[in-house]
């Protein structure tokens, strides 16, 4: 199974127009078997929905506003602008029981700017006889307007069978798999560019540049000891455009491009600073992703001789980072260059265990074992019975269990069976999912 990349819709608009309560509603028309692992991430900010054959990434900027202050200010103006200049189609809500507010006027002069395909969502028309108030924001100047009740479902049927039909088609990343596609992410100023700058300094030839596949992403091939690599869209980031970046929440649409496309995830963690809960989130993105990741602790020089600092970042990241325990960790200084290299080590192992693929007998016999030492605790009267175990893909392993009761499997057991098949299989550092299907 190869990465593609599904289109990415954003809902934008002023606090408290329903915009999460829209991501919910449409969240819950995803496909329940995609995602059958404990979420990692407190607040959900995307989700992949699917509606007939399509399938889109949805993601909700409402977790991103600054209340209490005028909501369209300087810096929330530009992480909106951000997350339009990310995404491929726009949903921008307004509360149609309001009327059209300054900070309407202001979002659609933007997004006109913008010539993105954008979606009118009128929200809180409860029913037909509230249709009239929708008329008015036709002044806003933008052509596809739905009224719709995101808390009743009203209207939302039509709105979202029509944005699916308006959606790009999704773009396969299969093109050269023999490259190892890393992308190299990190809060900023944790040290991406002067990491990327070092990884790219390691060869003796440059390869230039090449578009990325999707809109303005820049890709950048390099080799190193005979093999292949793609650094995933590195635009912007070579050229160090602002020494000082504002902490910009709305780059979760641009990591979240760049985790769709790669296989393994390098996340930089800043030696000083600690594991903070943004690091977290980005890890989480890449667990719930199903990517490989190395943890490249920077700046690594800053707390060397210091055993009180080195020992509270190690209670951190066990604490904030206890999912990645699978994850190499490379302690590196980008700005002296120390230890880059173990990054592209680290990759390498991760990316081999990454498309392992192990042979249906092995995995039986591995899942037989692990149940006859340790059966699984009773359930009710009965007792859960496994039938048959198979690896169903790769990137990551993915393996199926067929087991009388599916919904019967206990969390803590799922976790046993997972780690046992890694240690088993040969699979510590990569990330790998289970499924349990009724025979």
């Amino acid at each position: 199974m190869g990465l593609s990349m599904t289109p990415i819709v954003a809902i934008v608009g002023r606090p408290n127009v329903g915009k999460s309560t829209l991501f919910n509603r449409l969240a819950r028309s995803r496909d329940a078997l995609v995602d059958d692992r404990p979420g990692v991430t407190r607040d959900r900010l995307y989700v992949e929905v699917r509606h007939g054959d399509r399938r889109f990434t949805l993601v909700d900027t409402g977790g991103f506003e600054d209340l209490g202050q005028d909501p369209l200010l300087a810096m929330v103006r530009e992480q909106v602008s951000k997350a339009l200049d990310e995404a491929d189609l726009v949903v921008f809500m307004v509360d149609g029981r309001q009327g059209v507010m300054p900070g309407d006027e202001e979002m659609a002069g933007l997004l006109r700017c913008r010539q993105k395909k954008v979606f009118l969502a009128v929200n809180k028309i409860d029913g037909p006889e509230l249709e009239h108030l929708s008329m008015e924001f036709y002044k806003l100047g933008l052509e596809n307007l739905y009224s719709l009740s995101a808390a009743h479902g009203y209207g939302v049927g039509t709105f979202l069978s029509d944005l699916t039909e308006a959606l790009p088609p999704g773009v396969s990343e299969e093109g050269r798999e023999d490259r190892i596609r890393v992308a190299v992410m990190g809060r900023p100023n944790t040290g991406k560019s002067s990491l990327i700058n070092r990884l790219l300094g390691l060869e003796r030839l440059l390869v230039s540049e090449l578009p990325g596949t999707t809109r303005d992403a820049v890709d950048t091939p390099f080799q190193w000891e005979g093999k292949g690599y793609l650094l995933i869209d590195t635009a912007g980031i070579r050229r160090k455009a602002r020494v000082k970046e504002k902490i910009e929440r709305f780059s979760v649409i641009k990591a979240l491009r760049s985790l769709k496309r790669c296989h393994v995830a390098v996340v930089i963690l800043d030696a000083g600073r600690g594991v903070t809960d943004q690091d977290a989130r980005i890890c989480g993105y890449a667990f719930e992703e199903g990517r490989g990741v190395v943890l490249a602790v920077n700046k690594w020089d800053l707390v060397k001789g210091d055993r009180s600092a080195i020992q509270r970042l190690e209670m951190e990241m066990e604490r904030k980072l206890k999912f990645l325990s699978f994850a190499p960790r490379v302690r590196i200084s980008a700005l002296t260059g120390e230890k880059v290299t173990s990054v592209l080590k680290q990759v390498d192992l991760v990316y081999e265990q990454f498309t392992t693929r192990a042979g249906t007998g092995r995995v039986n016999r591995a899942v037989r074992e692990m149940i006859d030492r340790h059966p699984p605790p009773r359930v009710g009267r009965g007792r859960l019975k496994f039938f048959y175990a198979t690896q169903a893909g790769t990137k990551p392993p993915t393996f199926v269990i067929f087991v009388n009761r599916p919904d019967a499997v206990h969390f803590s057991y799922r976790r046993f069976l997972t780690n046992r098949l890694r240690e088993v299989l040969g699979l510590e550092h990569t990330p790998i999912r289970l499924k349990f299907r009724a025979k």
